[in-house]
């Protein structure tokens, strides 16, 4: 099977060719300023990696990969305030049971398949503890790391367990920041979206002095649920449709995101927690109910006070007062609402798992419905 970086591999051509394409590009009418990625890597220190592995056809198709988010780069060992919310739990994200209590994020956001969580667990703790040795740190006793994921088992052969403990080391080590590719990359390779082509979006919001970026790995909804910029697109859009012939699929909502927010406003966990919460707003203006089938987990960290995680000592840190965090909830509503649309707008039609072949949204057609209701 290949293993290949995608920014060596002929999709990542076609992706970078298409990168233009993106919400703001095609005219799309959105709320607020992005930063000047329009990504979360906005967010000074925040970097993103991914593997991507495609490879196979029929009951072989490998439709799948890994996503990193770093808070404060992958050369950094200072945990970050963090908070999470699940809006609908039917899905999984590792080390929010002590997130929740302690309050710090400590290490990177990695999101993967819904059966690679433990892999890509065990390969992030493994290799933690390599990179401290080498640096001539002893490791410590327990690691919880953060794995989420969503189900790519429409286009991936779920079942075979292609992510190995190789992926997890080249998304971990190939993290960077400035912009990022979209689409059908790392976690998000197989994922779809609203009966489209889903995968990884991004976008980022300034408020005041600060900015919030968001990271998508979309995977949910039905198409007639589709909204854009206030357009029943979904409605408008309806051949091709992936799970029409596929019976129980037919009109189940059986998909999933996980959403990722950065900042760099001083915020506290229970703060970032209410942040997190906000996610739901933007995820609702794309259409989404968030219903039985889906697990919609989101997660909120800070990149302020750098000596959160101290371990002795009195820590002195700021906050933002409650008061004053509506022009972060505003943020964090539109960033997520345009990641998501730039998850399927960087995405590319996709065959695999036994022949299913999912569209990518149709450019042309988009703007055609957006024209037709005056957008």
């Amino acid at each position: 099977m290949q293993r290949c970086l995608f920014a060596l591999s002929l999709l990542a051509i076609c992706l970078v060719a298409n990168a233009a394409e993106r919400a703001r590009d095609l005219g799309l009418p959105l709320d607020g300023a992005p930063g000047p990625w329009n990504a979360i890597t906005d967010v000074k220190g925040v970097e993103v990696g991914y593997q991507t592995l495609i490879s196979g056809v029929g009951s072989d198709a490998v439709r799948t990969g890994v996503t990193t988010v770093w808070p404060r780069g992958k050369d950094a060992t200072a945990p970050a305030f963090g908070g999470w919310f699940s809006l609908n739990g039917n899905g999984e994200m590792t080390g929010t049971t002590w997130l929740e209590e302690g309050g710090l994020l400590s290490g990177p956001v990695l999101i993967t398949n819904t059966h690679s969580v433990g892999t890509v667990r065990d390969s992030f703790i493994k290799w933690q503890v390599a990179r401290l040795r080498k640096l001539g740190a002893e490791p410590g006793d327990w690691s919880l790391p953060v794995v989420a994921e969503t189900w790519d088992g429409f286009l991936n052969d779920v079942n075979g367990f292609h992510v190995i403990e190789s992926d997890t080391v080249v998304a971990l080590e190939n993290a960077h920041s400035g912009p990022l590719e979209e689409g059908n990359v790392g976690g998000g390779t197989g994922m779809v979206c609203y009966g489209f082509k889903g995968g990884t979006g991004t976008s980022s919001r300034k408020f005041g002095p600060y900015i919030v970026g968001v990271l998508v790995q979309c995977n949910c909804g039905r198409r007639a649920q589709l909204q854009i910029s206030g357009v029943p697109v979904g409605k408008e859009i309806q051949d091709s449709i992936p799970y029409a012939r596929n019976g129980a699929f037919r009109d189940a909502d059986v998909g999933s995101i996980i959403i990722v927010i950065a900042t760099d406003a001083p915020l506290l966990p229970t703060q970032l927690k209410r942040l997190a919460r906000r996610a739901s707003l933007g995820l609702a203006r794309t259409g989404s109910v968030s219903g039985n089938g889906s697990g919609d987990i989101f997660i909120a960290f800070s990149t302020a006070n750098p000596q959160a995680g101290s371990s002795k000592g009195l820590i002195n840190v700021t906050m933002i007062p409650n008061d004053e965090m509506n022009p972060a909830f505003d943020a964090v509503v539109q960033a997520t609402e345009e990641a998501i649309i730039n998850a399927m707008l960087g995405a590319q039609t996709m065959t695999g798992y036994e022949d299913h072949r999912v569209i990518a949204l149709p450019h042309d057609r988009l703007r055609q419905v957006l024209q037709k209701y005056g957008r």
